[in-house]
């Protein structure tokens, strides 16, 4: 699988994940929030993607964290939306519903306005890897929307290279 050609967010991390997701023979699956489709964009952009992402949500809306992904209502109802272990049901869900052998799942806030009581630039990755583990890393961004719509691309990219490759070992 080549290089992407840089030109997105990630585009660097997202090549280099998803050779290791060829090299081990798995597949892709992304839940986004506040990215808006900015990952799968990314990855797409890779050429030979293809090989391994099956596909992606996008559920901006809280509800449809619910209904797309299986987050808990409950969950969201006691944490909002912007919540580590949200994020860690995103991925989980979007991996079972896509049947992906990875989820990689975002939510947090782009702002300018605070969100759940979260200020601008918090956020949360995780990753759910074959054996329904989950891994969630948090974030505190800064910078306009954009700035953290592209940080959170990145992390989250590298966060999904790091886990694939700690899970088989490449």
């Amino acid at each position: 699988m080549s290089r992407g050609s840089g030109a997105l967010p990630g585009a660097r991390a997202a090549a280099e994940a998803l050779r290791a997701l060829e090299a081990a023979g798995a597949t892709l699956a992304t839940a986004e929030s506040l990215t808006g489709g900015l990952i799968g964009a990314s990855v797409t952009s890779v050429p030979g993607a293809s090989a391994v992402y099956r596909g992606g949500a996008v559920a901006y809306a809280t509800d449809l964290k619910t209904g797309l992904l299986g987050v808990p209502r409950e969950l969201l109802g006691e944490r909002g939306a912007v919540d580590p272990d949200v994020a860690g049901a995103m991925a989980e869900g979007v991996r079972s519903h896509l049947a992906a052998d990875y989820g990689l799942a975002v939510t947090g806030v782009a702002g300018p306005d605070p969100q759940d009581g979260r200020s601008a630039g918090t956020v949360f990755a995780a990753v759910c890897g074959p054996g329904g583990g989950v891994r969630v890393s948090g974030f505190s961004f800064s910078g306009d929307r954009a700035a953290i719509r592209a940080q959170t691309t990145e992390q989250a990219l590298l966060l999904l290279g790091a886990e694939v490759a700690a899970i088989t070992g490449r």
